[in-house]
């Protein structure tokens, strides 16, 4: 069969946050402003983790890689909302479309991935801190990264091409800002069984066990921590870890906000409101998180825009 008989659309039409007329200025200006803050915030991240020698360890190389992945985890979604809301258009290509769901499944799951191995990093470093350089070298840290690439890419590549085999109607309407997966099956005409057991075994393997990993390093950690005898070594300790819970407790927890407000409400406007906590405000907070709470961060930056 050819690809052209899979799908009787060209494009779909993206509903948005909101469709009263009088909001869209304000969402635009909003999310327009949040969106450079984020990228700003990112960017000026990885450029001063670069530009500072004193920075060049597996902690910042996987903070600097962080960054890059929330700029790409913001932009696949927001410029093109920002489009649409400037040029009072809905519509979006079948192709921008199935691009849009492989780009931001791969950021996606990039994130929950980057912060499992940053965990094992720390887990490293204060259980292990005297073997932290000879285990945390910069061959091992290289692997972990592109480890990571590898097994997103083809994982999100399966479910494209599983999406491509799908049939879609004329006039098909997405409830939400951008074109999420679970949002773009419900809209198939034809059987989508195997995109959603798909769909949720990828779930459980790339979601679960990275949240597993990251639990089972900071039980040993706390762990660990209990162990120091000295009120000071105890803050030192904590202190390596505050940035990085506080990222995942951001990630996890809208990311978890948006699954039950969706569970107990039919309202697929309410739960694309919700969406914007982890696919906007999460990537822009981040630098802030990193910068303001690390004091090397602080320092290296300072000198940087100075």
């Amino acid at each position: 069969m050819e690809a052209g008989n899979h799908t009787e659309v060209s494009e779909f039409l993206l509903l948005g946050l909101s469709e009263d007329p009088e909001l869209q200025p304000l969402l635009f200006g909003v999310l327009l402003s949040m969106y450079l803050v984020t990228v700003l915030g990112n960017v000026l991240i990885i450029l001063t983790i670069i530009s500072d020698s004193h920075l060049h360890t597996p902690m910042y190389f996987f903070l600097s890689n962080l960054s890059f992945v929330d700029i790409g985890f913001t932009s696949t979604t927001v410029p093109k909302m920002l489009v649409n809301i400037q040029a009072q258009r809905k519509d979006i290509s079948y192709i921008g479309c199935f691009t849009q769901v492989y780009f931001f499944m791969i950021f996606a799951l990039l994130d929950c991935f980057l912060l499992t191995v940053m965990a094992y990093d720390r887990f490293v470093a204060i259980c292990h801190p005297l073997h932290y350089t000879v285990i945390m070298n910069p061959r091992l840290c290289g692997l972990l990264i592109l480890m990571c690439w590898f097994i997103i890419f083809w994982v999100s590549l399966l479910h494209i091409l599983l999406l491509r085999q799908l049939t879609f109607c004329i006039g098909t309407e997405i409830p939400h800002f951008f074109c999420e997966l679970a949002q773009v099956l419900k809209l198939a005409c034809s059987d989508t069984l195997i995109n959603n057991i798909a769909m949720y075994v990828a779930t459980a393997l790339l979601g679960v066990f990275p949240f597993t990993g990251i639990l089972f390093s900071y039980t040993r950690i706390v762990s660990s921590i209990t162990k120091i005898s000295s009120a000071g070594g105890k803050c030192k300790a904590f202190s390596t870890c505050g940035s990085h819970l506080s990222s995942v407790s951001l990630l996890y927890g809208t990311g978890l906000g948006v699954y039950f407000s969706s569970a107990v409400t039919n309202s697929s406007h309410k739960s694309s409101i919700a969406s914007v906590m982890y696919t906007v405000v999460t990537p822009m907070l981040n630098p802030f998180i990193y910068s303001l709470r690390n004091r090397d961060v602080k320092g290296a930056l300072g000198r940087l825009l100075c």
